[in-house]
Formats: structure tokens, C-alpha cells, sequence
């Protein structure tokens, strides 16, 4: 029944103000919750002790500190002094040196202005500690301000950030033609997000052949692309690209979200390529959560079974 399920489906369940306030109170305080299988913790420190078994393993990680469309001004300065304890905690742990950023939980709807200002407070950190910041792409109503907060501050010298680009857009060719022109690093995903039609592709046919060819696009450039993917056949073929171009393992990276097809993790380090972990954590993790369902609608089922059976747990205590 739940396979049937559309992307539409998980992000209207993504923004249900009721599920949302019972994933709250059940939190992830279960060790071994379904949730956990794709959301490293709470709490910075469950993100840090996530990252270290992850490295233990010869992988790389980035910290993706959930939340997004932050509206109030102390909301994003409470979420913007987050983002630069979590760069000095992490530099403090020893872990991978890789921050994500969503520049609506730092005051793009807000502003643009409001969105710089606080991403240069978290870049001034992040350049002490050697950091490297990737500012995430959200839904396409974003996608030109990311783009251009990004450039702006690329014009002003800052070389410590990158951005991300996704394939199921019909704008991303141009988009990474742009990126490609400045040096710049992205990291190209499919894309979670529920898109118009005119936007977006809608076949899986079709954001499969858009992402091969934007993959080639990036190895092509040689500005270190991060090659975001689970599906083997795109990772056989950027291994293949790679390998008939003579680009070596340490010019690009392949990218993996957290609890997701750790076999494949495991046998491409074993490979000898650099893989990078998505190790997304916070209180606000319920949407990104249903974003991964929708990618594998049959698990909704068990969630909402496991949901139901904490809620029941917490209401006897």
C-alpha cells in the first residue's frame, strides 16, 4: 500500500503540524528507533560520536545541523550561533573538517542581506578551524538566491564553500555551467523536494539521464565535484567517466547520506575512493526524515507504527 505513495504524499506528511509535535515529544531518545537508521542524533554530541564511528570505518563526514525557513530574526541568530559551536566542537572532536549550511535557517526569508551576514559569521569561524562550508540547496523558490548569496560572497575571495545542484531541475545545466565557470565545487543531488512539472523533471527515467549528464559535466571539470548518489548505475558510470579520463580517486568525491546503503559505502572505500558521509542531526529532524521515506515509500508503514507505539510508551511514564 505505502509503496504506492508519491514524493507529494511525504511532503505534505513533511509539514503535518501533528505528526511533527509527536515526533518532538517522542524525540529520538530510543537507541534504536527507525529514525535513528537515517538521523545521527539530537544533539551536537551525538553527531560528533556518529562521525567518529563513521571514520573508524575510513570514511569522510559533513554535519548537517537540521532545520530551515527560520522567519524570526532571534530564531536565525540562535541557529547561526549553532552552526559556529558546531564548527569549534567538531575541529575540537577531530572529525572531518565539513560543514552543511541551509540558508533559510540563517535568514534568507528574511532577507538576502540577513542570509549573508550570518553565513560570513559562520565562514569567519569556519576559516580559523580550516573548515570547508557547503551551502545546501532547498526547494527551487530558493534556488537563484542560493546561487547568488553563493557568488557573492566567491566574488569577495571566499574559496572555504561550495553549493549543490540538483539534477531533476531543467535549470541545473545552466546552472552548473555557471559553477563550472567560477571553479567552483558542487555537489550534485537528484533532488528531495516536491517540483512543478514546468521545473522540474518528474520521471525517474528522465532525473536519472539529467544526472549522468551533469556527473560528466562536473568530473569533467576537475574542480573536485562531489557525486551525491545511492544508485549504483550512476556510481558504476562516474567510475567508469573517471577511469576512461584518467581522473584520479583524489579529484572528486562520492557522497552518501547517513544509514543509507552502507554495504556500497563499504565496498567503494575498500575500492580506495573517498567517501563522504551526510550526518544529519537536530530537534527539527521530523521533515528530512519523510523527505528519506519518500525515496523508500514502503518503510512508511513501520514508522507510523513505531511512532505510535513510543507516543503510547511516553503517555504511561
Amino acid at each position: 500500500m505505502f509503496a504506492s505513495l508519491s514524493k507529494a504524499t511525504f511532503s505534505v506528511l513533511a509539514n503535518s503540524i501533528v505528526l511533527k509535535a509527536i515526533a518532538s515529544r517522542v524525540g529520538l531518545r530510543r537507541p534504536h528507533s527507525f529514525a535513528h537508521r537515517f538521523v545521527a542524533g539530537e544533539t551536537t554530541a551525538d553527531a560528533i560520536a556518529a562521525a567518529q564511528r563513521l571514520e573508524a570505518r575510513g570514511l569522510t563526514v559533513t554535519l548537517d545541523h537540521l532545520g530551515e525557513r527560520m522567519t524570526t530574526r532571534d530564531g536565525v541568530m540562535q541557529a547561526t550561533r549553532a552552526y559556529m559551536a558546531i564548527v569549534q566542537a567538531a575541529a575540537d572532536a577531530g572529525i572531518s573538517r565539513n560543514l552543511s549550511v541551509k540558508l533559510t535557517q540563517i535568514g534568507l526569508d528574511i532577507d538576502r542581506a540577513t542570509a549573508i551576514d550570518n553565513l560570513r559569521r559562520v565562514l569567519d569561524v569556519a576559516t580559523r578551524a580550516d573548515f570547508f562550508v557547503r551551502i545546501d540547496m532547498e526547494g527551487s523558490a530558493y534556488t537563484e538566491n542560493t546561487l547568488e548569496v553563493f557568488e557573492s560572497l566567491w566574488g569577495i575571495g571566499t574559496r572555504n564553500i561550495g553549493v549543490v545542484i540538483q539534477a531533476c531541475l531543467r535549470r541545473s545545466p545552466g546552472d552548473v555551467a555557471r559553477m563550472n565557470e567560477l571553479g567552483a565545487r558542487v555537489r550534485l543531488v537528484k533532488g528531495a523536494y516536491r517540483e512543478p512539472k514546468d521545473v522540474a523533471f518528474q520521471r525517474k527515467a528522465e532525473v536519472d539521464a539529467a544526472y549522468a549528464a551533469l556527473m560528466e559535466q562536473l568530473l569533467a571539470s576537475c574542480t573536485y565535484p562531489a557525486i551525491a548518489t545511492h544508485d549504483p548505475a550512476l556510481i558504476a558510470r562516474a567510475r567508469q567517466f573517471a577511469a576512461d579520463r584518467a581522473i584520479g580517486h583524489d579529484r572528486f568525491e562520492l557522497q552518501m547520506l547517513y544509514g543509507i546503503r552502507r554495504d556500497l559505502q563499504r565496498s567503494l572505500v575498500e575500492a580506495g575512493y573517498h567517501v563522504r558521509i551526510y550526518v544529519p542531526f537536530g530537534t527539527d529532524w521530523f521533515p528530512y526524515f519523510m523527505r528519506r521515506l519518500g525515496e523508500r515509500p514502503a518503510n512508511l508503514g513501520f514508522v507510523f507504527k513505531s511512532l505510535a507505539r513510543e507516543e503510547k510508551d511516553q503517555v504511561r511514564r
